[in-house]
């Protein structure tokens, strides 16, 4: 009994009531919730027993680790499968039912790292393992709340930082810039949503990634508003409400969920969902991907990009590849 998962699933609208009393109570507690913002967990901080569970926010700390010691082989999807998605994708965009849509996929991964260490040696700005089930190294911010002050920071366009005038690139691409300017736009209006005076208050900067693949850059934005005083008592709400998140779904958001669910053809479970920190009085909170994931003996890493009219096929398809890795700091 000692080894097992201790942690009660909830569906949504217990997770929207337990985050909702503790908030009021102003008692710290992590939640995470699935993609589909279906199900989940709400541990409050003295329940939190790290034999099943870890978490890091805001940090890039390495546990002392060789990590040139490992191996790391993947088996993507082929090219040939993953075409025949994209091209359904691309019809629903030519078809006028979406701008933009996130296409993922799952990778088989063999190493001889389990998720566990994965998370030890894994530098990222937001880093989750649940033993036997996952491990987030993720670099994207879903909000953070401070002092009634909620910001987004979408992160779209990425780039290998070894091509030369990579940066120049990225930032001047077409297609890039359309597609962040897409979803900048969706989270400005999902945002409108639950707060006022929602503004972008900075438009597409550059983050520097170190992996076990080399150096990525990632293009982001940051975008806030502003809460009522009295948002506490209806925090589950607010966080649901903008669930799925824009940056790994698409616009328009209803649609396109529909266009994901036909085209993909496995289960995201957790991944694209969003985990999270309330410390009683603000909250931060990630995007769940850079996600791996224990499917029996094997590891499966789920990966993929923002697809629009403007996309080549070969180009998100090594996308797709390109992020799957290993965060280093």
């Amino acid at each position: 009994m000692l080894n097992r998962f201790p942690y009660k699933t909830l569906n949504r609208e217990q997770i929207i009531r337990q985050i909702d009393q503790l908030a009021v109570s102003k008692s710290p507690f992590l939640f995470i919730v699935d993609y589909k913002a279906e199900k989940g967990f709400v541990i409050e901080e003295g329940e939190l027993d790290e034999r099943f569970i870890k978490f890091e926010r805001q940090k890039s700390i390495i546990a002392d680790k060789n990590t040139k010691s490992f191996f790391w082989e993947i088996e993507p999807v082929g090219l040939r499968d993953y075409q025949r998605k994209f091209d359904f994708v691309q019809q629903q965009i030519h078809g006028g039912n979406s701008f933009l849509t996130n296409l993922t996929q799952p990778t088989a991964v063999k190493t001889n790292l389990s998720l566990h260490d994965l998370y030890e040696i894994g530098s990222a700005k937001y880093k989750l393992w649940l033993k036997d089930q996952f491990t987030v190294l993720s670099p994207e911010t879903f909000v953070k709340i401070t002092d009634s002050v909620i910001s987004s920071f979408p992160m779209k366009g990425t780039i290998d930082a070894e091509i030369p005038n990579a940066e120049e690139i990225i930032m001047n691409d077409p297609k890039e810039k359309a597609e962040h300017a897409t979803i900048v736009d969706l989270i400005r209006n999902d945002l409108s949503i639950v707060a006022e005076d929602v503004t972008v208050k900075k438009y597409r900067y550059i983050d520097r990634l170190k992996t076990n693949k080399g150096e990525l850059l990632q293009v982001s934005s940051e975008i806030c508003g502003r809460l009522p005083h009295d948002f506490y008592s209806n925090l589950g709400e607010i966080l649901f409400s903008l669930l799925p998140a824009g940056s790994i779904s698409g616009a328009p958001k209803p649609k396109t969920l529909e266009i994901i669910e036909r085209a993909e053809g496995y289960e995201r479970g957790f991944y694209t969902g969003i985990f999270g920190w309330f410390d009683g009085q603000n909250l931060d909170s990630a995007v769940m991907i850079r996600f791996v994931e224990q499917n029996g003996e094997q590891l499966i890493f789920k990966s993929g990009g923002g697809i629009t009219s403007q996309s080549e096929l070969e180009k998100e398809y090594e996308e797709l590849i390109q992020k799957v890795y290993v965060p280093f700091r």
